[in-house]
This record gives structure tokens, C-alpha cells and sequence, in this order.
């Protein structure tokens, strides 16, 4: 009986020194910030060396070429860009293009190669190529900026598709995404090498004065190669990351921090989204963290959409809209068998506002229907963490018959043939 008691006592205060361990693993907000600083090594190779992503003055960062390790069966997928930032096209690259594509990495097409993007599937389709401006890590804000940037160029398009993904709401409001994205980066210095797959560097952000109500558009603060490093510095990067507060909620949301560290500005904030919470309940901080980062990016997308759509009426654009969410809103419709979705504010506004638009999600969920698999053995069928070579073949045929009817002229497999006879010269050019 002894013995017995003496084991409980060992295991109890086992227990006690593992939970008073992981208190002290739980860091403070500036803690956190000065534990995940880039090293110079890594900006380093960013800059001088083949790598997944390119600095740019303006955007922090655009694709770059390179050889990621991340394809289906453990292959690694090429990755390539043209001289003006797009990712290679090779389907009618020498015709005319209608179509630009801006978004995050869904867009840009990560873990297939250049040849497998769902643009150049639908390019092959419709006769005509569909050119690719998507960056890994872009929220919608960052997308809107890059398309301002490019829509200036000779390359500028008619046709303009926005695709919005997953949390590219929150990453509209961050001033520099590497620090929430810091364990990921410790993964791909492993898998890739110091420096290969760095990004997430400081970018053009959008955020709400909580002094005045009102959004403020930001630049990218870092505007040359050399001012990069800065990034290593501790008090530099406390400085400029103090007051994010969409890096604030959502690293106390992931549980990587053990407090917020100034909960006033979050109840500012609170109060000009006309939010109806209390942040002084402990038991419920979580729960009203989480709705009010929600609110917070959505409002933000919402504006940022409300500026899309400006800026394309005025320069006799069309603009459609792509949402897509595989992990927090497909999966959870496939499972639950539900309507309710966390993004709904979103759909509801694209529909109030006639914005053109496309859902993938719930062609997914059509799509579910067809077979008799769990939610996990489905995505396996289109999935590799993005989408795999045949989901990016399923999106290009899913959105093709919204992309025909939008056009105004349709594709030549389109058009009435009566009209005029197709030329074969151009196509058949190496026969």
C-alpha cells in the first residue's frame, strides 16, 4: 500500500513538473517575436540564391524559380516565372491573353509543376492562355496590390479573376507574415535548406486606425535588398510588429502566446466593428478573440473587394471572384452535412453587391455526393496539401463553364464555326 502511494506521489508530481514546464514553454507576445526572427544567413540566401520566392520592393516578396520537394510521390515540382513575375505558360503563350489570374498559393498552383496549374488546363481547353499572378502567402490584400501593380503593364487583361482562399482574410492585416508561419519555415530548412523557401518577409498591409475607425493602406517599409535585414534585428522587429493585432489574436488563438498583451486596443477595435463582446470574461477570452479576428478580416476583405470592384468598373474590367476554403469550410459542409459556413458574411456580400463570382466549395460537396468515401479518403483523390495535378484538372473543368459564359466573345471551341473558318496556320507552325 506503501509502495502504491509512493508511485501516485512520483506520478503526481511528475504531472506537476511537465504542466510547470509547459507554463514556462508559454511565451509573451515580445518573447515569441524575438524567438522567431529570421537569421542573416537565411536573408542571405534569399537574396543571392535560386530560391522559391524573389524580393520585390513593393510586395516584399513574388515567385520565384526553383525546385520545391513537395509533388505527389515525394517528387519535387517545377516551379517556374516569365520575365514579367507570372508563373510559365506554355498553352497559346504567343496569343493574345484575356484572362488574368491574381490570389495565394491556390492560384500560384503549389505542388504541381508549371504544366499541371489549373490556368494552363483551362487554357488548353478554351483556346486562348490564362495568365498566372498567384503568390504563395498573399492574403487579399497583397493579391489586390499585385494586381494594381501588374494591371499597369502591357500585360494588363480585360477579364480579371480574384481568387480568395482560406485565411487570406487575417493575412491582409498582417504587417509580416513570417512570424505566425515560423514553425513551418523551421520544417523547410530541414526538407529545402537555410533561406529556400523563405517569404512572409514585410509587405503592403491593410489595418484599422482604432483611433480614428478608419482603414489605412500600408506600404511595404522595407525598400531595398540591404533594408531586409533589419528583419534580424530584435528591437527593430518589436518596433514595427508591436501593434498587430491580427499577429496578437492570432498567435493567442494557436496557443503560442500566454496572454494578450494589451487587450484596450483589442476593445477599440471591438467597438468600431460594432461588436457586441466582452474581453474582460477570461472563460470566454478565446471565444471573443476568435469572432473578433473573424469580423476584423472580413471587414477588411469586404473593403478590400469594395476597391477591386471600383478599380476594374472604372478601367472596363470584369471582374470574378473565386472562394474557395478546403480545410475550414468544404471539409466541415462534407462531414457536417450543413450549410452553415464561418465565411458566410462573405458569400452574402458577393451576392448583395452582384458580384460576379465562383464557389468551389460547393462543387466539392456536389461532387462528394458521387462516392461512397469518408471526408479524408475524398481529398486524397484531389489533395496533396494544395491541390494535386487531378484537382487542379477538376477546378479548371468546374469553373471552365462560368468562364465561357463570361466571356463576351467566346472561345474559338465556342464560337459558331459558321461564322468563319479556323486557321490552323499559327498552330500547326512546326509542320
Amino acid at each position: 500500500m506503501i509502495i502504491r502511494f509512493i508511485s501516485l506521489a512520483i506520478i503526481f508530481l511528475d504531472f506537476n513538473f511537465v504542466s510547470a514546464q509547459n507554463e514556462k514553454k508559454m511565451l509573451t507576445y515580445n518573447e515569441y517575436i524575438q524567438q522567431r526572427l529570421p537569421s542573416k544567413e537565411e536573408i542571405r540566401v534569399f537574396l543571392n540564391e535560386d530560391t522559391w520566392a524573389h524580393f520585390d520592393s513593393e510586395m516584399g516578396y513574388i515567385l520565384g524559380t526553383y525546385l520545391p520537394h513537395d509533388g505527389i510521390d515525394g517528387s519535387s515540382t517545377i516551379s517556374t516565372v516569365q520575365k514579367n513575375g507570372a508563373r510559365t505558360s506554355f498553352m497559346y503563350s504567343n496569343k493574345h491573353c484575356r484572362i488574368n489570374t491574381y490570389g495565394n498559393s491556390f492560384t500560384q498552383c503549389q505542388q504541381v509543376s508549371d504544366g499541371e496549374t489549373w490556368q494552363e488546363y483551362l487554357a488548353a481547353h478554351i483556346g486562348e492562355p490564362v495568365r498566372n499572378y498567384g503568390v504563395g502567402g498573399y492574403g487579399v490584400y497583397q493579391s489586390f496590390r499585385r494586381l494594381l501593380k501588374e494591371e499597369r503593364t502591357k500585360d494588363s487583361a480585360e477579364y480579371i479573376i480574384f481568387y480568395i482562399w482560406g485565411d487570406d482574410h487575417i493575412r491582409s492585416l498582417l504587417k509580416c507574415r513570417y512570424i505566425l508561419t515560423s514553425e513551418w519555415t523551421e520544417h523547410q530548412r530541414v526538407a529545402e535548406g537555410e533561406g529556400k523557401m523563405f517569404h512572409g518577409n514585410f509587405w503592403p498591409n491593410l489595418e484599422l486606425n482604432i483611433e480614428t475607425g478608419k482603414w489605412v493602406e500600408n506600404d511595404n517599409p522595407l525598400k531595398t535588398p540591404k533594408d531586409l535585414y533589419k528583419m534580424t534585428d530584435p528591437s527593430w522587429m518589436l518596433t514595427h510588429l508591436e501593434n498587430d493585432l491580427a499577429l496578437q489574436m492570432s498567435l493567442f488563438l494557436q496557443n503560442k502566446i500566454q496572454a494578450l498583451p494589451n487587450i484596450q486596443n483589442l476593445k477599440k477595435l471591438s467597438h468600431f466593428l460594432g461588436l457586441d463582446i466582452n474581453l474582460d470574461l477570461a472563460d470566454q477570452l478565446k471565444d471573443n478573440i476568435r469572432v473578433l479576428l473573424n469580423k476584423y478580416s472580413f471587414e477588411a476583405t469586404k473593403y478590400i473587394l469594395e476597391r477591386v470592384k471600383k478599380y476594374t468598373d472604372s478601367n472596363n474590367k470584369k471582374l470574378m471572384v473565386v472562394i474557395f476554403d478546403p480545410y475550414t469550410v468544404t471539409k466541415p459542409l462534407l462531414q457536417l452535412n450543413k450549410s452553415t459556413r464561418y465565411d458566410q458574411e462573405i458569400v452574402d456580400y458577393l451576392s448583395a453587391n452582384k458580384i460576379e463570382n465562383f464557389d468551389m466549395n460547393l462543387v466539392h460537396v456536389a461532387d462528394f455526393k458521387l462516392f461512397k468515401l469518408s471526408t479524408d479518403e475524398y481529398f486524397k483523390k484531389y489533395f496533396v496539401g494544395h491541390y494535386n495535378p487531378t484537382g487542379n484538372h477538376f477546378f479548371a473543368y468546374s469553373i471552365m463553364p462560368s468562364i465561357v459564359n463570361w466571356l463576351t466573345k467566346k472561345p474559338v471551341p465556342y464560337s459558331n464555326k459558321r461564322e468563319k473558318n479556323i486557321n490552323f496556320k499559327d498552330y500547326l507552325n512546326d509542320y
